[in-house]
């Protein structure tokens, strides 16, 4: 099935019995960590100006298969229509809602350095329904500067700043010595959600979700390939 384009980002029509409805069915965590990629290739196809799009196109622009993509939508719903494929703005809907993503999500960063810095000027963010609204760091040199429009506050001031912006989500770009201090401080301030890039484990309750991001560990992951496919480093 060819991909449809058009100017004005029009809708396809009716989509299949059951389209938008959720199936009650639990998502396992593998689908949900491939849902952002499928509505990024989504919003990708809606710039170019794609109305409808197909599962092979859909999937290879994600980097899966076509009949994992299909059985991952299969629980959120189906939103395919037989002959014409999906209707790229309604599933990028349904995936975002499915995300959490209709709702801007509020953010503070702790620890703002090269990384934090980093982090807090990522437009992307915005883009993809998350407001950075505050900085905390320990540093005195580095408290009361601006960064990104926002002006880094100390770390006594954490659970005010989560109060006050009504934050949900935390991000740790500490050093590994300090960050289940951090982790902690942040669960305690109201933190529903944290993604750390601090390259050790941390505990947190069962009411909290935690992402790791381990840049160094990925990296040796890839040496690990690269060892056994060329012998080098032996």
């Amino acid at each position: 099935m060819d991909t449809q384009r058009t100017g004005p980002r029009a809708r396809t029509g009716a989509v299949e019995p059951g389209a938008g409805r959720s199936r009650g069915r639990d998502v396992p965590p593998a689908t949900v960590a491939r849902l952002p990629g499928y509505v990024r290739v989504l919003r990708s196809l809606s710039q170019d100006g794609v109305v409808t799009t197909s599962s092979e196109e859909l999937a290879a622009g994600a980097g899966v298969t076509p009949a994992q993509l299909r059985k991952d939508l299969s629980f959120l719903g189906s939103y395919g229509r037989r002959g014409v494929g999906y209707d790229v703005v309604h599933l990028s809907e349904q995936i975002s809602v499915a995300l959490g993503l209709t709702t801007q999500r509020r953010v503070v960063i702790v620890g703002i350095g090269n990384l934090g810095h980093a982090l807090a000027s990522y437009s992307v963010f915005a883009e993809r329904g998350f407001a950075v609204v505050g900085l905390i760091d320990a540093d005195p040199a580095v408290v009361g500067t601006t960064v990104a429009g926002l002006v880094v506050q100390p770390s006594s001031a954490l659970s005010d700043v989560v109060s006050a912006a009504d934050a949900t989500i935390g991000i740790i770009a500490t050093p590994a010595a300090v960050a289940q201090d951090v982790c902690t401080a942040l669960v305690a301030a109201g933190v529903v959600g944290i993604l750390t890039f601090a390259p050790r484990a941390l505990r947190v309750p069962p009411h909290v979700d935690l992402r790791a991001v381990d840049v160094a560990s990925e990296l040796q992951i890839l040496a690990f390939h690269d060892h056994r496919r060329t012998g080098t480093g032996a």
